[in-house]
């Protein structure tokens, strides 16, 4: 089993930087493909970033790609999302995911949240105008 925390959120005004963070417990982390995603009020969750359990096949969504970038490092159990020109758009509560989809998963089992088996409490990023 892993348990995620997820730490790094905050009021920011547009235009600034926030940089996630997700903390795994367990010795397994390194095995798990990780996501994030994000959900504001009234919204469905949206898939914003996904990387292997290598660091390889990472994934974007197009509202957040060239703005956001997620990384991960297995001897930390930490996996981040940078979050750069923000927008007030993406204010949300923004959670991470652990899942196992395999090295040939398709992009759309990676941002499809049904396919992660544990999840963060989330923490909240607020974007001012």
């Amino acid at each position: 089993q892993v348990q995620l925390v997820e730490s790094g959120g905050g009021l920011v005004q547009a235009g600034g930087s926030l940089r996630l963070s997700c903390a795994a417990s367990g010795r397994t982390f390194s095995t798990y493909d990780m996501g994030w995603f994000r959900q504001a009020p009234g919204k469905d969750r949206e898939f914003l970033a996904a990387i292997g359990w290598s660091g390889g096949s990472i994934y974007y969504a197009d509202s957040v790609k060239g703005r956001f970038t997620i990384s991960r490092d297995n001897a930390k159990n930490t996996v981040y999302l940078q979050m750069n020109s923000l927008k007030p758009d993406d204010t949300a509560v923004y959670a991470c995911a652990a899942g196992r989809m395999g090295l040939v998963a398709l992009p759309s089992r990676r941002q499809n949240p049904n396919e992660y088996d544990y999840w963060g409490q989330g923490t909240q990023v607020t974007i001012s105008s």
